[in-house]
């Protein structure tokens, strides 16, 4: 609740967003990247430990941003250098820091079409994302994402 209320705070859009529960298979697909590191299967096993929500965020310059709020990765750093971020607030561990955040435009669309297979990046960047630069929005409590007025909901799962 209180990430949530972090995103909404900090004016980020919420294009999807949805509860997920990955399993360690998944989890181990999804940091492949870091196999062999160190902190590899502790990544896996607190990703696989219970449901979590992923977000689609949106804002100008959203992963730069995303990352701000978020603070640094070491929880401790965060503590002391960033504590309003969350991280600072909420990390545990420096494996269990509360949030994940796409370093670049190109993982952020690689990490969408992971936890959104039925997202069509292109046609909201087309379609969708100008509507939300032009309409008044509003917030979707029950589906939690914001809206463009009098547009259809999208099929949140």
């Amino acid at each position: 609740q209180a990430v949530h209320a972090a995103i909404l705070r900090h004016r980020f859009l919420i294009v999807r967003a949805k509860e997920v529960r990955c399993g360690a298979e998944q989890s181990r697909r999804f940091y492949r990247e870091h196999a062999g590191r160190f902190f590899y299967q502790r990544l896996v096993e607190f990703m696989a430990s219970g449901p979590m929500w992923a977000y689609i965020l949106a804002h100008e310059n959203a992963v730069p941003r995303w990352r701000s709020l978020m603070g640094p990765t070491k929880v401790y750093r965060a503590r002391h250098s960033d504590p309003d971020s969350i991280r600072g607030a909420y990390g545990l561990t420096d494996t269990r820091n509360t949030t994940h955040g796409s370093d670049s435009p190109a993982s952020a669309s690689r990490e969408i079409a992971f936890f959104f297979p039925e997202f069509d990046e292109q046609r909201w960047y087309e379609q969708d994302e100008p509507q939300l630069r032009q309409g008044q929005l509003f917030y979707s409590a029950q589906e939690r994402v914001h809206r463009v007025l009098g547009a259809q909901p999208a099929q949140v799962t």
